[in-house]
């Protein structure tokens, strides 16, 4: 992981952060080219009442209709939390390439049973089980504390104390 990985990784949590304010789950993520160039980003979009306004999902909507097959098989998407099913799915069927994210689904659902908040609708599930051919790292160790504060301000009602 190098400073440029974890700039975008960082730009992720920024935009998680602007979800949460929003008052939304804070989840971000980022789609950028084989060299390193941004070229969209979102963050999460449920609080409306779609369900499926998670930003790794729209990112593989706008590769799809933005970028070629060989521009997205090289691309990235950097994520502040694992895919859920629904969004490696997505991620697969565009064939986009790599996923590096700061937090894995099961430390998220770890958190949420550790402060009694109900299972979502869908089993979580590793990426690599749902589009196995997709290369995954993370968890990325400098940054999930700072993700796990936000889901826990999300589940303290907003308070930024976590009292």
């Amino acid at each position: 992981m190098d400073d440029r990985e974890l700039g975008h990784l960082r730009r992720c949590v920024a935009l998680a952060r602007e979800a949460l304010e929003a008052g939304d789950e804070p989840f971000g993520s980022v789609l950028v080219t084989r060299d390193g160039t941004a070229l969209a980003e979102d963050r999460n979009r449920v609080a409306g009442g779609d369900g499926t306004r998670h930003p790794e999902f729209e990112l593989a909507r706008w590769a799809a209709a933005n970028m070629t097959a060989a521009e997205r098989a090289g691309a990235t998407v950097y994520t502040s939390g694992e895919h859920c099913p629904m969004c490696a799915a997505a991620h697969g069927w565009v064939g986009l390439g790599r996923i590096v994210y700061v937090v894995s689904s099961a430390q998220l659902v770890g958190w949420l049973e550790e402060w009694g908040v109900p299972a979502a609708p869908v089993r979580p599930l590793p990426v690599g089980q749902v589009a196995p051919g997709v290369v995954v790292e993370g968890p990325v160790p400098e940054l999930v504390e700072e993700v796990r504060a936000l889901h826990r301000r999300l589940h303290d009602g907003g308070r930024a104390d976590g009292a």
